[in-house]
């Protein structure tokens, strides 16, 4: 099961990013677990310094935007 995490204080990209990342997981048929992170300490804890970022088996692959569901896929396939 692929372990998806969501860094982001709760706000409207980092909600926008975690449906389009369920959304391209649910497309590409991957179990995944979906986990948002909201406390800081634990964002900053992965390097991260500009949110939304999406963490993948605890890799970072984007930070401080959202990318079009056709890259996230990418980041996950």
């Amino acid at each position: 099961m692929m372990k998806l995490q969501i860094l982001g204080t709760g706000c409207p990209k980092c909600k926008q990013l975690a449906q389009m990342t369920e959304t391209a997981a649910q497309e590409l048929g991957i179990e995944y677990e979906l986990i948002k992170v909201t406390d800081i300490n634990e964002i900053v804890g992965f390097g991260v310094m500009s949110t939304p970022a999406l963490v993948v088996d605890g890799v970072v692959k984007l930070a401080g935007k959202v990318p079009p569901i056709a890259e996230i896929k990418k980041l996950l396939a």
